[in-house]
């Protein structure tokens, strides 16, 4: 730009935009939000199930930060002398008086414990409805794999951290709680009593558990937890997000909305929604009263003692176990807690590997970005209703007390009942959840073959009554009939798989796994190519 006296003069850009490419120049941030803002994601209710998980974290971070600056981790014992009339004079570890203090001297102490508590219920409530998304979809397949490991272990380091969390107040329940581990860590063979000592400092209930459970609850946990969130999100981003099938919907891309701006605001939104929702449940619905339950004594037992949801299952393992002791060379292993011990892992390894058992079962080396309806998929579906049925039944023994005394029932009865529950109603539900698929599965392909029923009767010439059916457009044909369906491997040494020429246990294990998942009572074949070429044909004649 040229001045009065004819010099040229350089017009500056504005601060902000020179600020901004001061940064971009260092970080290249500009162009990373560029390439992948513009990012597109599909769309649809399922999906925002993983984001409530997200949202709660969040809560469970900012609220946890707040109570860390007014909690005291200490198992020292003062006397109380607060505004809580009731406990005044009793003595109590400062965590169990910082705890009080926090509920009825700090400004919005209460709401902000309770918001903290609720966050933790949902956060884990949400991640296991997301996880089982992911499952009945079969979005865990290639390249996700790795991802639903991560989700695994966000679920189980969210349990043990929900556990360390409500432990830390050292009430009468909580310290029942404890009492609980302390008993299931004694009962591990050779160096239970070490592990015990370790873990308490000493004798039980020692002057340290509060401290180290702290330790563990604020730092160790969260951070790892956080790390895996990161690294999930990720993933998610790299990989793209799953779709459900539908016409111009293919492993190839991706039809939605772009992240920026659509996908942002919307969830903005709904991250206060989930924010707005923890805080009405915690305004509203008291939780964890501690002070009704007063500090922690060895010799005390809470009545009504039940643990947090997400644990009910580990607990309910040892109230339907039988106490059962054998003693070997001046031993006494202690299978009643020894044996739950060992199946609690072993119920979320279970549907942790699942997987790589599919993988394995179908030899499928492909990525797959479009997801399953779970009727397509009898077999994996039915293993998902099982798994959760046998979470579910030992859910209901870890309150096998409450039931009876609400419902005027025998806790022997109760106990009983899950003990064969335990066994058997997996399996009911695992045959039962199969038949309603293969039965969804027929009723598409008569669809598909047929047309919609619309309820019109008509009457033929010879008198005979048919009811009319209305053929389906070809967006909605190729939605039911896009999904894959895996041809079972045939008796090893005589079927065309390489991989299952080997023979072996494996082999034949891996050939009776492909008939149960994918031979003629495990799936109903779609219509193929000649069919629907005929559909179309007739459709176009009409």
């Amino acid at each position: 730009m040229n001045t009065a006296d004819g010099t040229a003069r350089v017009e500056r850009a504005p601060r902000g935009e020179r600020l901004a490419d001061w940064a971009d120049g260092r970080t290249g941030l500009y162009t990373l939000a560029r390439a992948n803002m513009r990012k597109i994601f599909p769309d649809h209710w399922s999906f925002m199930l993983g984001e409530v998980a997200l949202y709660s974290f969040v809560v469970i971070i900012l609220t946890g930060v707040y109570l860390t600056m007014f909690f005291h981790p200490s198992m020292n014992e003062v006397t109380y002398h607060g505004s809580y009339v009731p406990l005044q004079g009793v003595r109590m570890s400062e965590a169990y008086a910082s705890t009080v203090d926090i509920s009825f001297d700090v400004r919005g102490g209460l709401l902000i414990r309770q918001i903290h508590h609720w966050a933790a219920l949902v956060f884990l409530a949400a991640m296991l409805v997301h996880m089982m998304r992911v499952f009945f979809t079969g979005a865990f397949r290639k390249p996700r794999e790795v991802n639903w490991v991560f989700g695994s272990l966000l679920f189980a380091l969210g349990m043990f951290t929900g556990f360390t969390g409500y432990s830390l107040p050292d009430d009468l329940l909580s310290g029942t709680g404890v009492r609980f581990v302390e008993g299931a860590t004694l009962s591990v063979p050779v160096v239970g009593t070490y592990l015990s000592m370790f873990l308490f400092g000493g004798e039980f209930p020692g002057n340290d558990l509060i401290g180290r459970f702290y330790s563990v609850h604020v730092l160790l946990l969260p951070g790892i937890m956080v790390a895996l969130v990161a690294t999930h999100l990720i993933l998610v981003f790299h990989h793209k997000h799953t779709q459900f099938a539908g016409p111009g919907r293919n492993n190839r891309n991706v039809v939605g909305m772009p992240f920026l701006p659509v996908y942002m605001a919307k969830a903005g939104g709904f991250f206060f929604l989930v924010f707005g929702v923890i805080s009405a449940l915690a305004a509203i619905a008291t939780i964890n009263p501690i002070w009704t339950l007063g500090p922690y004594r060895p010799d005390q037992v809470s009545t009504n003692a039940q643990p947090d949801w997400y644990m009910g299952f580990a607990e309910g393992l040892i109230r339907v176990m039988p106490g059962w002791e054998v003693t070997l060379w001046g031993h006494t292993l202690v299978l009643g807690v020894f044996i739950p011990l060992m199946v609690f892992p072993l119920v979320l390894l279970v549907i942790a590997v699942y997987p790589f058992v599919e993988a394995w079962v179908t030899g499928d080396r492909g990525e797959h970005h479009v997801a399953e309806r779970p009727r397509n998929a009898p077999t994996r579906t039915a293993f998902g209703v099982a798994w959760l049925t046998c979470y579910l039944t030992l859910l209901l023994a870890g309150g096998n007390d409450l039931w009876a005394t609400h419902l005027h029932l025998s806790v022997n009865a109760i106990t009983w009942c899950v003990r064969v529950g335990f066994f058997v109603a997996p399996v009911v539900a695992f045959l039962v959840t199969k038949r309603v698929c293969l039965g969804l599965q027929r009723r598409d392909r008569e669809k598909v073959l047929h047309g919609r029923e619309t309820g019109i009767i008509k009457r033929l010439p010879h008198g005979e009554f048919v009811e009319a059916h209305e053929p389906l457009t070809p967006a909605q044909r190729y939605t039911l009939t896009a999904h894959e369906q895996y041809a079972p491997l045939d008796t090893p040494g005589h079927g065309e798989d390489p991989t299952a020429r080997d023979g072996g246990l494996l082999a034949s294990a891996r050939v009776a796994l492909s008939q149960a998942m994918y031979g003629e009572r495990g799936q109903i074949p779609k219509p193929a190519g000649d069919d629907l070429h005929e559909i179309e044909s007739s459709a176009e004649e009409r």
